[in-house]
């Protein structure tokens, strides 16, 4: 069976990452058609936008996607390509997997634990005033009419929406993941003791899906005293579900515990389309140099064969990096570095990759 995914390269080190990815995933002798379509910095002259409509008919008619980093502008601009897309297609889960590996040069080396991150809602959701504007003026009035403190005048507003149902979907879906792969406990992060209402809605409607899941342990953290706890024992974590700014924190920082984001895949489903990536950066001050770390690309092009039903090509992947990684002789300056603390001897992204394949 040929299955069609489409493949955005991205900027930066996105388009060598993306290549060793490709080789590597051809290698398992999966069918693949490639659908290339390109966005980011590079096609801004040309379409305006970083993110052009036929990379978003593509997507819509495959329906599966895996992609290089894209650099998103600091401050200005358009805000996300990262985000446009999820908001485009639903893609209100992102799972982040944080396994240890040999080689990572993390303090830990048993960590296991699965980031579920809502991704369509939260401060990510977009709803933003600048100062002066007459949204900020209205909102200063409405504060005012109620009583409660006023904020400054000239204060930039950012509103956070969080519903019931964003809630519930991502609840679901790490309930549903803890059963099928048997996991043992799902852990709720949030703020619910000072953001009553939206941290609040959220914590209460993931207490009600644990309900229906009594297979599966629950408890709840508030979000500071979670990341004190993954630091301290990471091992206390197994499945944790969060709201979408705590979880891009907390998932990076579940990263820096095995090695960092050049080991971390990610994955964004959504109910009729699912996008892969790297969820590191586009370290545009390294990009053309053959020095990237294509792991976490590769890790998550796993994921996106186990989406497609090829699960002993996946697994195949999984065992070929780990093996490379253990085996220490090719790998790239990171990982070079967590090894023996130099960069000498370190191999370059394509030839990591030919390492990966040779130990398919």
């Amino acid at each position: 069976m040929t299955h069609d995914v489409v493949l955005i390269p991205g900027d930066g080190i996105g388009p060598e990452i993306t290549e060793a990815m490709r080789r590597v995933v051809e290698a398992t002798g999966v069918s693949i058609t490639w659908h290339v379509e390109q966005a980011g910095a590079g096609v801004m002259d040309e379409y305006g936008t970083p993110l052009p409509q036929r990379v978003l008919d593509a997507v819509s008619k495959v329906g599966v996607a895996i992609k290089g980093p894209i650099t998103t502008p600091i401050g200005t601009g358009f805000r996300s390509v990262n985000v446009a897309l999820r908001h485009a297609f639903n893609l209100y889960a992102c799972v982040r997997p944080c396994l240890s590996l040999p080689g990572d040069g993390s303090r830990y080396h048993d960590v296991d634990l699965v980031i579920f991150r809502e991704n369509t809602e939260d401060l990510y959701a977009g709803i933003e005033f600048d100062p002066g504007a007459p949204e900020v003026a209205a909102l200063a009035g409405l504060v005012d009419q109620a009583g409660l403190r006023p904020f400054r005048a000239d204060s930039a507003i950012s509103i956070k929406p969080i519903s019931e149902a964003g809630s519930r979907a991502i609840a679901e879906a790490a309930f549903e993941y803890a059963e099928r792969c048997g996991r043992r406990k799902v852990t709720a992060v949030h703020k619910a003791n000072i953001m009553k209402a939206t941290d609040g809605l959220f914590l209460r409607t993931v207490r009600e899906v644990a309900s229906e899941h009594p297979s599966i342990a629950f408890e709840d953290k508030i979000v500071d005293a979670a990341c004190m706890g993954l630091v301290q024992d990471p091992s206390d974590f197994d499945v944790l579900v969060l709201p979408n700014l705590y979880g891009d924190i907390v998932s990076d920082l579940c990263a820096g515990l095995v090695g960092g984001l050049g080991m971390a895949p990610g994955a964004n489903i959504g109910t009729s389309c699912a996008i892969f990536e790297a969820t590191h950066g586009s370290a545009p001050d390294i990009a053309g140099q053959d020095i990237a770390n294509p792991t976490a690309e590769i890790l998550s092009a796993a994921m996106m064969l186990e989406h497609l039903g090829e699960a002993e090509a996946a697994e195949q992947i999984r065992a070929a990096v780990r093996a490379t990684l253990a085996e220490g002789a090719v790998v790239t300056a990171d990982v070079r570095r967590a090894l023996t603390g130099s960069t000498e001897g370190a191999a370059g992204t394509q030839a990591y990759a030919d390492a990966v394949i040779a130990h398919l």
